[in-house]
């Protein structure tokens, strides 16, 4: 077989088998070559919502391709970014009144980034500092590097990055110390903003927290008119229960920013959605006040379509129903394995799950990790964990046959690697 030139995201290429060709997708499910069905266990990093190939969403794709390419859109606008702009500030939280487009996770969260500190500076009080959550991630670019953990992800790269304040994680009984850190370095009184993965830190581990505590962090930021940033990148459109995570804390955060599942996980599309006071703030006849940001492909008039018919899906069918449905499901599946010595850490937001296998080495580069992913791999079922933390994150459309089959393979998969060790 040639020896393929792609270089893979998150891929040892001297440890990792000839990548398997997928030929199509279709539900909750991905198809090889060969035909077999790859239960998508983990909606293809977090994108796939609906499931894959949404008839409304790929019929205005194809719509979309009739009319438009793409559009320089610093010189000009076009009318599926204007309605989803629309769509996105009657249904985020009350008082996000301005959206600016970009195309992945990473750099709808520099946006915001940018937004905060340009915020102060052109309000003549500048701040230089950004808060952020232990074990956070918030992408790949230079700006999010600098505000994710540390580690093996970055070390590398360490002279590009900057420093930020870092709170710990809010381990049960030691959420006062997370809200006392923040509220240290707030009396700095250069905190220009929290940036926080609301309820949920995905690639930190799935490391879940209760509501209540990001509304306390929302309390202090306010108290010292510090900003708060949701990375809602992972946690919107459904994932934990709600269609924004924020919306358990009963909070308004000042910038929130959205991908993976904004255009149902059908093309790169990403918005930062900010308050009419950050906007204001940039909005001036002098031009050295202008937010300068962009990118080639900034709001996509396809990627645009999709993201409409996204919400389109969520209007008329019943979404918010099949999750409720899900989580219940997982709920039940999860029981089998809260007093079980081989696990620790069971737990479940909305309809994500995650699970710690009780091997000696622990974290993202415990070898548990390839070996577990190469026996889900066998078994045709897509879960890649993250060191030894098996999670689950399907697309809505998994039926309850999937889920069995996906939790009587962690069974199996314990029984393998727990006794091995």
């Amino acid at each position: 077989m040639t020896l393929s030139p792609v270089w893979h995201p998150f891929t040892q290429h001297a440890l990792e088998p000839a990548m398997k060709r997928i030929a199509r997708t279709e539900g909750a499910y991905l198809y090889d070559e060969q035909g077999h069905a790859i239960l998508d266990a983990i909606s293809s990093w977090w994108v796939i919502t609906h499931g894959h190939r949404h008839p409304l969403i790929m019929a205005a794709i194809r719509n979309a391709c009739e009319t438009y390419d793409q559009i320089i859109f610093a010189e000009y606008t076009h009318e599926p970014a204007e309605e989803l702009a629309r769509g996105l500030v009657a249904i985020a939280p009350t008082g996000l009144d301005h959206v600016f487009y970009s195309d992945s996770g990473s750099t709808c969260v520099e946006v915001a980034l940018k937004m905060a500190l340009g915020f102060f500076h052109n309000s003549g009080a500048p701040r230089s500092r950004i808060a952020v959550m232990e074990h956070g991630y918030h992408g790949d670019t230079v700006g999010t590097m600098s505000a994710g953990e540390r580690g093996v992800f970055n070390a590398a790269y360490e002279p590009m990055l900057f420093g930020v304040d870092r709170l710990p994680f809010p381990e049960p009984g030691h959420e006062q110390d997370t809200l006392d850190a923040f509220e240290t370095f707030c009396r700095s009184g250069q905190v220009a903003a929290l940036l926080i993965e609301p309820l949920v830190l995905g690639a930190g581990g799935m490391r879940m927290y209760p509501a209540s505590l990001l509304t306390e962090l929302k309390a202090v930021a306010t108290r010292h008119g510090s900003l708060m940033i949701a990375d809602e990148v992972m946690t919107g459109w459904g994932r934990t229960g709600s269609l924004f995570a924020c919306e358990q804390a009963n909070i308004r955060p000042d910038i929130l920013c959205t991908s993976k599942g904004l255009t149902g996980g059908s093309l790169p599309l990403a918005a930062t959605l900010c308050s009419a006071e950050i906007f204001d703030a940039h909005l001036s006849t002098d031009r050295s006040r202008t937010l300068f940001h962009s990118s080639s492909y900034t709001a996509n008039p396809i990627a645009c379509a999709a993201a409409l018919a996204n919400l389109a899906a969520w209007k008329t069918e019943p979404v918010m129903t099949r999750i409720r449905a899900l989580e219940a499901k997982h709920r039940i599946r999860l029981e089998r394995f809260r007093r079980d010595p081989r696990f620790g850490n069971v737990r479940q937001t909305g309809t994500i799950v995650a699970l710690d296998v009780n091997v000696p080495a622990s974290g993202y580069l415990s070898d548990a990790g390839p070996k577990l992913r190469a026996f889900f791999r066998e078994r045709n079922l897509l879960i890649r964990p993250l060191g030894n933390v098996i999670y689950l994150m399907t697309p809505y459309c998994v039926t309850t046959d999937d889920l069995d089959r996906s939790y009587d393979a962690i069974d199996e998969a314990a029984d393998i690697f727990v006794g091995d060790r």
